[in-house]
């Protein structure tokens, strides 16, 4: 199997380092706005760069991992689609509802795959969360607390393109809030702080934020997120019902103490950030990959699950901006999203 790699930064170099090992994948084609880096990733991997874009789809792939800007995501799956190939593309699809919308329906249109990076789907804590719901074992879902801490900020220069801290950050809570309960959200109430760094208020963005979320079952969700968490890159869940509790993402590098005096000690090497956190996942989650585009299974992450995962960050934009409780309805996209 030949994929063509679009993107060749953080991400697209990790990506690149797995699908190079994988025993299904002969060779790799990879492409970067910075031809340099592209090059330099090329010639360590013994793979082979190409100078454009357009050489990835004139020169034949099985599939294409997109790993570039947000800005040029919805594009390049349009452009895959109608080439006929099968795509994994980091979330989210576009950082507007319009253009998420487009890209699917030409994936719709053409009958291919598109397969979002959805990591944590893959993450042995969440799956195991997932089945503690499902199974009964923690009898009426009652309360979810979820929460993403970052240790340190991102580059000023990014915060303009990154949709903000609920498209980019709290996205993934999202997501895992539909998928490890089953069940939709209904209405969203969300806040934001801008009080640290100046960088955020020129952005536009915010710092900190939470979000109160309501499901269709009634359950209650809280999710909140931070750029400024000195003591590590924080990621739980908690989960509550009626007859137990879990909580995914606690170990012995979680970066919280506690100030109990018999409470278990600060962690020795806290998580430093995503990559290292979910290292495991992200390989996992382009090992499926492989597996869909060789029908081999069915596709875990679909653009419609993205969607719906967009459209509540959407929300809190929107209850953030006008202080006040904001109906899923309201957003448009608002379809049945396929079997969770």
């Amino acid at each position: 199997m030949r994929i063509g790699v679009i993107g060749t930064g953080r991400i697209g170099t990790i990506h690149a380092n797995t699908l190079s090992r994988h025993r299904e994948v002969g060779s790799l084609i990879l492409t970067d706005a910075d031809g340099a880096r592209a090059q330099e990733l090329a010639h360590r991997l013994g793979e082979t760069a190409a100078p454009g874009v357009d050489e990835i789809f004139k020169w034949g792939v099985d599939a294409v991992v997109i790993t570039t800007a947000t800005s040029a995501h919805a594009e390049l799956i349009g452009r895959a689609a109608r080439s006929g190939l099968p795509v994994f593309c980091e979330k989210p699809i576009a950082l507007d509802l319009p253009g998420t919308l487009h890209a699917i329906a030409e994936v719709e249109t053409a009958g291919t795959v598109l397969q979002m990076g959805f990591q944590r789907r893959f993450d042995t804590g969440y799956t195991g969360a997932r089945e503690a719901v499902r199974s009964g074992r923690l009898g009426r879902l009652h309360t979810v607390r979820a929460l993403t801490s970052d240790q340190a900020p991102p580059p000023a220069e990014w915060l303009p393109l990154s949709g903000g801290l609920y498209r980019d950050t709290l996205i993934h809570d999202f997501d895992m809030l539909r998928w490890v309960t089953g069940h939709e959200v209904v209405d969203v109430y969300a806040a934001g702080s801008d009080a640290g760094p100046p960088m955020f208020r020129a952005a536009g963005d915010v710092d900190t934020g939470a979000a109160l979320l309501t499901l269709d079952d009634g359950t209650l969700a809280t999710a909140t997120a931070t750029r400024l968490n000195g003591a590590g890159y924080d990621v739980r869940m908690e989960l509550a019902g009626e007859l137990d509790q879990v909580v995914v993402g606690l170990d012995d590098r979680t970066p919280i103490a506690s100030t109990e005096p018999s409470g278990p000690p600060a962690a020795d090497k806290p998580w430093t950030g995503f990559l290292e956190r979910f290292g495991p996942a992200y390989e996992a989650e382009l090992a499926a990959f492989i597996e869909v585009v060789r029908g081999e299974r069915a596709n875990p992450c679909d653009g419609r699950e993205a969607l719906q995962a967009l459209r509540i960050a959407e929300a809190c934009e929107v209850s953030r901006r006008e202080h006040r409780a904001v109906r899923l309805a309201e957003i448009p996209g608002g379809t049945n999203a396929g079997a969770f």
